[in-house]
């Protein structure tokens, strides 16, 4: 008995680790990472509004996070939204179209944080810099998406 209610566990996770990695965006100016799923632990780093963490684990009212730098820590889930924005990995092209050869819509350095607008097909992800101005840029030179 106790064998089947361990595969039906563990099949129940399967479909969720087979699918996409869920992000979320930091809601608040400055939204403190904790060491541990608690307001009394350690604080080990803050982020600000907008910057996106990879959810791992969600535990009444708290969510195990990963960072562009691959950092786990915890943060209460008041403080995160489902705005969807990815960050840079290093200086990027965002083009006009969804295409390597597409006229430049703007330059973005490392760690820029850019709205992400929909997820794109072949690999391109159409995003929106806080001027307004909208273009694609490839999803394996972003943390986020």
């Amino acid at each position: 008995m106790m064998q089947r209610l361990i595969i039906a566990f563990l099949a129940g996770l399967l479909p969720a680790a087979a699918g996409a990695a869920e992000f979320r965006s930091a809601a608040e100016a400055a939204v403190v990472l904790y060491d541990a799923p608690s307001s009394k632990s350690t604080r080990l780093f803050i982020v600000n509004r907008g910057y996106p963490l990879e959810v791992l684990v969600q535990v009444e009212g708290w969510v195990k996070v990963r960072d562009a730098a691959g950092t786990l820590s915890w943060v209460e889930s008041k403080s995160l939204d489902n705005a969807r924005n990815v960050l840079l990995k290093s200086p990027a092209a965002v083009r006009r179209q969804p295409a390597a050869d597409a006229p430049v819509a703007f330059e973005g350095q490392r760690d820029l944080l850019l709205e992400l607008l929909e997820g794109g097909s072949g690999g391109w992800l159409h995003v929106r810099h806080r001027d307004g101005t909208t273009g694609y840029v490839r999803a394996a030179d972003v943390w986020g998406g």
